[in-house]
């Protein structure tokens, strides 16, 4: 129904004339405004932008994303009570020596990494005070906090898994004479992995992330349940304690080599200058690297051996 309309016959015919209610409903397929996209310009193959386009390029630039499954965890027993002659036999009575846990270590270490089910990545919790001179209060940050950690372990028949954070305790407090030990004889660092796969490499298991547990310890080994109504495989929880947690990739930039199939410790990358080059974010360091190589190249010397020889003494190839 119009809004406004009026007819007249002439000559057989009726003419009539109106203003129209609102038709865009009428063809919603038809709509232009459906065909916009939601962005303006060209992205750099020359296809029009769209936020489904832009969202799609994150997800590639990305290399797809974290799976709750692609982890790795190391675990490393600590020195243990050394076999020092200062130390005298009652004092070593009912802790773990040193050669006790690097036999342990050696023996169940991978089992121990493989077996761990679950594990969780580190908290971080800001403590602030607040501070309030005129007006709104302003929090002011002067400390960090992290809570504990658990990890979930799959037991073989023997508990050898339950055993080796048995024998990490008593490291820390003897079962004999209930005496405790130096703090450095019992904590150890702790990695945990981010895994993925690099599209410039074909392994699937690269480290992507990693954080590191400093001064960790397994402060509580849970019970071992069992019950004739399930036969199911039997598992136990250990909770780590530790002093802070560092990222791999931002507290040791240029300190760890990128991707790495490898589950030890970072890689120190050293170049020219004291390794100035190597704390640089990764596009600057290809930068530099690129400088310093041109520069051995252009020298008189350095055009006759390739930039092999530096004047004036020879530098080890960039690995920067």
């Amino acid at each position: 129904m119009a809004i406004l309309r009026g007819g007249k016959r002439i000559g057989g015919m009726d003419v009539r004339i109106g203003i129209p209610r609102d038709r865009s409903l009428d063809n919603v397929a038809g709509d232009p405004r459906l065909k916009r996209n939601q962005g303006f310009g060209l992205n750099l193959r020359g296809q029009p932008e769209s936020t489904l386009g832009r969202f799609q390029s994150y997800v590639n630039e990305a290399e797809g994303f974290a799976r709750s499954a692609r982890y790795y965890a190391e675990f490393v027993l600590p020195r243990g009570v050394q076999n020092d002659e200062n130390v005298t036999e009652d004092e070593r009575r009912g802790f773990s020596a040193e050669s006790d846990n690097k036999n342990t270590q050696d023996a169940n270490g991978r089992r121990v990494r493989a077996f761990c089910q679950s594990i969780q990545m580190p908290d971080r919790d800001i403590v602030m005070k607040e501070l309030k001179q005129n007006g709104p209060a302003r929090k002011i940050a002067y400390d960090f906090k992290s809570g504990d950690i658990s990890a979930t372990f799959i037991a073989d028949k023997f508990l050898r898994e339950r055993t080796y954070f048995e024998l990490w305790q008593r490291s820390a407090i003897s079962t004999a004479n209930f005496n405790y030990n130096f703090y450095n004889d019992y904590v150890t660092p702790l990695n945990i992995f981010q895994l993925g796969q690099y599209a410039s490499k074909q392994e699937r298991d690269d480290v992507t992330y990693g954080v590191q547990l400093i001064d960790c310890f397994p402060k509580t080994i849970g019970p071992v349940e069992y019950s004739a109504a399930a036969n199911e495989v039997q598992t136990f929880t250990v909770t780590f304690t530790f002093r802070y947690w560092v990222n791999y990739f931002i507290d040791q930039q240029g300190n760890i080599d990128l991707g790495t199939p490898t589950f030890g410790k970072a890689v120190v990358k050293r170049g020219p200058f004291g390794g100035i080059l190597s704390k640089l974010p990764p596009e600057l360091r290809r930068a530099g690297r690129d400088v310093l190589n041109d520069l051995r190249r252009r020298v008189p010397l350095g055009r006759i051996t390739g930039g092999r020889v530096f004047p004036p003494f020879k530098l080890p190839p960039l690995n920067i």
